[in-house]
This record gives C-alpha cells, structure tokens and sequence, in this order.
C-alpha cells in the first residue's frame, strides 16, 4: 500500500529531527496508529563508524520490536541505513558526524532516516537521508 510507504517514510524522518523528549512522544503516538518505530543517536569519524551506525541500528530495531532477530529482517534494515549513508558519504567523508537515526515500520514498509552534522571545527553542514524497504511479516510477529 503506498500511503503506509509515505507514512513509515515521514515517521522515520520526523523521529530523526526529534530531540529525546519529542522522540518518546512521537513513538507512543504512532504506536498507538498501528507504527512501530525507534530512533538511535550516533556520532563518530566517518566512513570508520559505519559499522557502528548499522550495528546501532539493527539493536535498537529489534529491541523496539520493529524486526525479528533473523537475516531477512537483518538484511533489509543493514541495507536501507547502508543505502541512506551513501546518500551523504560524498559529504561526510573523512570528517566527524553526529546526529540521529530514525527507523519507522508498519506491516511490510521499512523507513530508515538519517539526520547529520558533518563537522570540520566551527564549519558544519547539515544533511538528511533517507531509505525504504519492503520486508515480510514473519510467523510470530506481532502485529
């Protein structure tokens, strides 16, 4: 259904700019739409914290029960994050990044939305990014 594709997609996004407190009540909000969704804040050197990011990523995905702690699900977030991060590597390479990832589902749509600072001393630029996937709904997923 396209709607929840747009919708996982604005989720993902307004959770990336959110600070903490706008986060927890974003999340019970759409929670109690039918969205499941979670956000995770990184920082690092880039393109060294990569691993890291998607490492972040995948945790906080199957903490907050958006995916299943199987290779399917696995694959589709690892590669949406991968997908959103080579949006902005061409900006970020080599300099320091921080920010927020927001990470939405609903049914079979996946969103992931990065929000950075890309920062050489006092001379930042602000970048945003974002990816979807389809991803099946699994036997004993919770709705």
């Amino acid at each position: 259904m396209v709607k929840e594709s747009n919708e996982v997609s604005k989720i993902a996004v307004k959770l990336a700019l959110s600070d903490r407190k706008e986060e927890r009540e974003l999340v019970d909000n759409y929670r109690k739409l039918g969205f499941k969704s979670t956000a995770v804040d990184i920082g690092g050197q880039f393109p060294g914290v990569v691993p890291k990011i998607i490492e972040n990523t995948l945790v906080a995905s199957k903490r907050k029960g958006l995916i299943l702690d199987c290779h399917v699900h696995d694959g589709a977030v690892a590669g949406a994050v991968r997908e959103a991060l080579e949006q902005l590597q061409s900006k970020a390479n080599g300099l320091s990044i921080g920010g927020k990832i927001g990470i939405s589902r609903k049914g079979e749509h996946i969103s992931v939305a990065v929000f950075f600072n890309i920062g050489l001393l006092h001379l930042n630029e602000v970048v945003i990014a974002l990816s979807h996937r389809s991803i099946p709904i699994l036997e004993g997923e919770k709705s």
